[in-house]
């Protein structure tokens, strides 16, 4: 109906080729949710511009659907993009900035460049610390994602210290019930038994 009430390129219309892109991709549908990213961004960029907050998204959204395909070396140019386009927009401390410095993070230790990905994720745990405390779901998430990341470069006690701090905070914030404690208790476990420490 928007399409053709509002045509293709309105920016209503655009949400909602977004939101249905996002849907798919949720359910896993990944090759029928990259036409409509595609779509979706190309007219993002005609009608609002490469740096505007809706045109982000979109880009972002791409960049993660790529990655999730296994496409990481198309997913990383647009990640990038991304996190340069938020950090002017927004600034380093919005959370779709914080976001996209994880993704980028993230993205890079998929690829091998654990060194790359190191200082990203520590940025994105101090902003998140900063902005939200220690104690916030963002925060908890960050925390586990920069231990699992040390597990990786063989920095054990730094990670071991990060994860328990990840799962003691859950535990206190959002109960030990909680999906978020759940999974990183979980998480916590399978680390700490591959460094022998469980």
């Amino acid at each position: 109906m928007k399409r053709r009430t509002l045509g293709d390129s309105h920016n209503s219309t655009l949400t909602s080729i977004n939101n249905l892109g996002r849907l798919l991709h949720d359910q896993g549908k990944l090759k029928e949710a990259e036409p409509l990213y595609r779509e979706a961004l190309e007219g993002s960029r005609r009608t609002l511009g490469g740096t505007h907050p809706s045109t982000l998204i979109v880009i972002t959204n791409l960049g993660l659907l790529l990655q999730g395909q296994g496409k990481l070396s198309n997913a990383e140019p647009l990640l990038r993009e991304a996190l340069e386009g938020s950090r002017h927009a927004l600034g380093d401390t919005h959370p779709d900035t914080l976001s996209n410095i994880n993704n980028l993070g993230l993205l890079l230790q998929d690829q091998g460049k654990l060194n790359k990905s190191e200082p990203l994720l520590r940025e994105a745990l101090e902003a998140q610390r900063r902005t939200h405390g220690d104690t916030h779901h963002e925060t908890l998430i960050s925390i586990n994602n920069l231990a699992s990341l040390l597990q990786a470069r063989g920095k054990f006690r730094e990670a071991e210290l990060l994860f328990r701090e990840a799962v003691s905070s859950a535990k206190k914030t959002l109960g030990d019930a909680d999906p978020t404690t759940v999974f990183l208790q979980e998480n916590c476990v399978r680390a700490l038994s591959k460094m022998g420490k469980a």
